[in-house]
């Protein structure tokens, strides 16, 4: 495998706790983060020491979705519910509250929001008004992770049951359960040609799964010491990463 150069180029300091959330910006050289100290900022990649404050919410945020076309921002308030903010003016259009519980992941797909929450339930939301379109709940532990394949059929769910599950993004039915790995799942990915679905977990292991073969198994990998936190493709999809509790990104 061809050697890849990773170099330092910035240290972006400015929270007060920890950070949960990392989401690519409108623009290439603009990221959000958010974090324990419910601060949602943006930054400029070349100016590290020029972050902005887009929102300040009383409980932490885990979970960010990003409209950049028409530059809003949905922001998951842990405990109540989801922030709609302006880009631009960094003013909340409005907000709804969905759930007393964690949000660990937004998905924004064709006009809806996917919000996986720590009761089990994934709430549908209309993007615009956050008017309430439906309840996905098909198990009572966390629904932790959210991914949509690429050809927009499915919605890959994956909770702390140790389950992946298969949705049908038409109707909301359930296609599949996939019986995936011996801890919670923490971070779900396709890939790009959406023959891959990826899958990492507080078991530590990487898996990949064959779409096309009906979500068979086709490789676990022990990829880290400790929990998968997050794992994401290269815009060009030649490579993917994957982070961990164990400090490392392979």
């Amino acid at each position: 495998m061809q050697s890849i150069e990773v170099e330092k180029i910035g240290m972006y300091t400015g929270h007060r706790d920890c950070i949960y959330g990392l989401l690519q910006g409108i623009i290439p050289q603009q990221f959000f983060s958010s974090g324990a100290d419910g601060l949602v900022v943006a930054w400029d990649i070349e100016k590290p020491d020029q972050g902005e404050l887009v929102a300040k919410v009383t409980n932490s945020v885990y979970a960010m979705a990003l409209d950049p076309i028409n530059q809003r921002l949905w922001i998951g308030q842990n405990f109540q519910g989801v922030h709609l903010i302006d880009c631009i003016t960094r003013k909340e259009i409005r907000s709804v509250a969905i759930t007393d519980s964690y949000i660990f992941s937004i998905l924004h797909h064709k006009g809806f929001l996917y919000c996986a929450c720590g009761d089990g339930s994934v709430v549908v939301l209309d993007d615009t008004q956050l008017g309430l379109v439906g309840r996905l709940k098909f198990s009572e532990k966390s629904a932790r992770a959210l991914a949509v394949s690429p050809d927009g059929m499915h919605l890959a769910i994956g909770y702390s049951d140790n389950y992946i599950r298969i949705v049908s993004l038409s109707d909301g039915k359930l296609l599949m359960e996939i019986a995936a790995h011996d801890n919670s799942i923490f971070t779900l990915a396709y890939s790009p040609d959406g023959k891959q679905l990826l899958s990492g977990s507080r078991d530590a292991r990487l898996k990949v799964w064959n779409v096309n073969a009906g979500y068979a198994l086709q490789q676990s990998i022990v990829a880290h010491m400790y929990a998968i936190n997050d794992v994401a493709y290269s815009p060009d999809g030649r490579y993917f990463v994957t982070c961990s509790m164990d400090k490392s990104i392979k």
